[in-house]
């Protein structure tokens, strides 16, 4: 699955051997939830298996989102960063600091504190921003506009519950608010807890990914559901 994930971050380009570079445009957002010691990553795309290219966590350390023309290696480079002790920002300046082509790079950092730091790239596809606040930033491009990222920060602050469930709410509204302005595809939740995932062998609590779908998000949150009950207080 996850092979599979990292293959369709690529268009092949003709011949065996050979790819194209696809960008990943797109909306997501970084949080931490510091009563539950959880972090994670959303995010949203009309581009095939976003999932296996965007989000990236590690639980007491922090959560990256790298999209854009995404330079993968910022992921686990990102984590090992900030597992060395290194704040959101210097993670984030360490990783421009060698990239060639980070001005059509986005990415959105938080690390174990909760301190958040974001990037994007002055070649980023319009329009292309981001907003921040305690314990969360939101970013996208080639997005219908602000409102999406103010719609996506406004609905984190204001859900109640786990933090997959505010981060499914902000996702759900960044779309409802126009999302990418090429359409839908794909979406996909990542939340990190110290040895929530399977036999509390990993810190994987939830890692949900919807590739394909014509209403990825609300696929999404169906998935979700059956994975983390949706609190009677979220909507």
């Amino acid at each position: 699955m996850r092979l599979l994930g990292i293959l369709t971050a690529f268009a092949l380009a003709g011949c065996a051997g050979q790819a194209t570079e696809v960008p990943a445009h797109t909306f997501s957002i970084v949080a931490r939830d510091p009563e539950a010691k959880e972090w994670g990553v959303a995010v949203a795309s009309r581009v095939l298996g976003v999932g296996s290219i965007v989000p990236w966590a590690k639980a007491g350390v922090g959560a990256v989102a790298t999209q854009s023309y995404a330079n993968v290696t910022y992921g686990p480079r990102g984590l090992e960063l900030l597992a060395q002790g290194k704040s959101a920002q210097e993670t984030l300046d360490a990783l421009l600091a060698d990239d060639a082509r980070k001005d059509v790079r986005q990415v959105g950092i938080i690390d174990a504190a909760g301190r958040t730091a974001v990037f994007s790239g002055d070649k980023c596809a319009a329009w292309h921003g981001s907003k921040t606040g305690h314990d969360y930033s939101c970013q996208g491009n080639l997005l219908t506009g602000a409102n999406v990222i103010d719609a996506m920060a406004e609905a984190f602050e204001t859900t109640k519950g786990p933090l997959a469930w505010r981060l499914a709410r902000a996702l759900e509204a960044g779309e409802k608010a126009g999302g990418d302005k090429r359409g839908k595809q794909s979406a996909a939740i990542l939340v990190v807890r110290d040895r929530a995932g399977y036999g509390g062998m990993n810190d994987r609590m939830v890692d949900v990914r919807v590739d394909d779908h014509d209403e990825p998000v609300t696929e999404l949150l169906r998935v979700l559901n059956k994975v983390v009950p949706r609190p009677k207080s979220t909507p």
